[in-house]
């Protein structure tokens, strides 16, 4: 696939355009979805034609992730800068691949998340490059952060392989063009109540699990007030948790023997996932003890770390000067509500930080991202690779 600009002079904006261009859902959310091949290729393509080193990493379901190389690499630091490849799905969107300017902004399926992160984050590698640092500027463009982060993994897990550590890495996520340092990790917890099935004219020989998942329910709604009632993080607030999916019951005629539901926790910096199974395993026993039939079984589904870097980390440091210095607004470490593949990079033992555009609507009908921070991004980004990779 070949950029429609040249890509040695392409700025942040049209790069972000072509990549929105590009279907890229991710098929673990829509099955039989387009995925990265075609956006792999674009952006292995894209790194030739300015004269970077680019490498394909496949995860253990195939599907591919792009790691792009700039600088000489004889001396200085490896900065690594770290972008998605895969969307949402595009639901109700009119165009969603258009790419379309409205005033100030650039709209399309990834145009904020995270398309135009991954834009500026390719230029300042190119740029980097072209002023000639010692160290090294790497790009991961990663598979699947939409859904089971398969792609982050594998990279991580090649440059293990290779011996290459990165000594601080950037992700490129909308973050309003703040420095974050924190987010929340979660927790997915999968409740059973078990019940009996019987004919619904013989309730007294069945046990109606749906029924008795109502004060679970309940218990689950006053834990989280709980929560919001603990000493709050300084950067993100309180920790949280919400039923998210539940189903049960076969027909109508017939008391339901089982009932499931799905609740997720967000989790704070030190909370783990042995805390969260332990504060769910003393709700239900309260609740059976209130219900002696009350029977329940839990399996905890899938599991995200939360990220906390230390303000003082030179990245930190160094980032915020530098995006404070371009665009002259004061900037202190933040955090955010939302969960990224930094948290992986972060326990891999690489300092990381968030920096990336303004905008609105990830995975909603409506999505675009502010020009003119998507500029500002790759402006600050290139900024600091040539510093820090000098």
């Amino acid at each position: 696939m070949t950029p429609t600009t040249d890509p040695r002079t392409q700025d942040a904006v049209a790069l972000t355009a072509d990549l929105v261009g590009i279907d890229s859902v991710n098929p673990s959310l829509v099955p039989g979805a387009a995925g990265e091949h075609a956006i792999a290729e674009f952006v292995r393509d894209w790194a030739a034609g300015c004269g970077l080193d680019s490498r394909t990493v496949f995860g253990p379901d195939g599907r591919p992730s792009v790691l792009v190389r700039g600088g000489a690499g004889r001396h200085g630091r490896t900065l690594l800068l770290c972008g998605h490849l895969d969307t949402v799905g595009h639901g109700t969107m009119r165009d969603p691949l258009a790419a379309t300017r409205d005033g100030g902004r650039l709209h399309g399926r990834g145009s904020y998340d995270m398309k135009a992160g991954l834009a500026a984050a390719l230029v300042a590698c190119r740029e980097a490059a072209a002023a000639g640092i010692g160290g090294q500027v790497l790009v991961a463009a990663v598979a699947d952060e939409e859904h089971s982060s398969t792609g982050v993994q594998a990279v991580l897990n090649w440059l293990r392989a290779e011996q290459i550590v990165p000594d601080a890495a950037v992700v490129t996520e909308p973050t309003e063009t703040d420095v974050a340092v924190a987010h929340k990790g979660f927790v997915w917890t999968e409740i059973e109540v078990i019940g009996r099935a019987a004919h619904g004219s013989r309730p007294q020989l069945g046990i109606d699990a749906i029924s008795r998942m109502g004060p679970v329910l309940v218990a689950l709604d006053r834990f989280d007030r709980e929560l919001a009632r603990r000493p709050p993080h300084p950067l993100l607030g309180s920790s949280s948790l919400h039923a998210s999916l539940i189903s049960g019951g076969a027909e109508a005629s017939t008391i339901p023997e089982l009932c499931t539901l799905t609740v997720e926790r967000r989790t704070l910096p030190g909370q783990t996932v042995g805390e969260v199974e332990a504060d769910i395993a003393r709700l239900l026993d309260r609740c059976a003890a209130d219900q002696p039939d009350l029977v329940t079984r839990t399996r905890t589904l899938l599991a995200r770390q939360p990220l906390q870097t230390r303000a003082d980390e030179p990245i930190v440091t160094m980032l915020t000067e530098v995006a404070s210095r371009i665009d002259g607004r004061p900037r202190t470490p933040s955090g955010l509500s939302y969960w990224a593949d930094s948290a992986f990079l972060a326990a891999a033992g690489i300092p990381t930080v968030l920096f990336g555009p303004r905008g609105e609507g990830a995975h909603a009908e409506v999505e675009w991202v502010e020009i003119a921070s998507v500029h500002a991004c790759a402006e600050v980004l290139t900024a600091l690779a040539r510093d820090f990779s000098a």
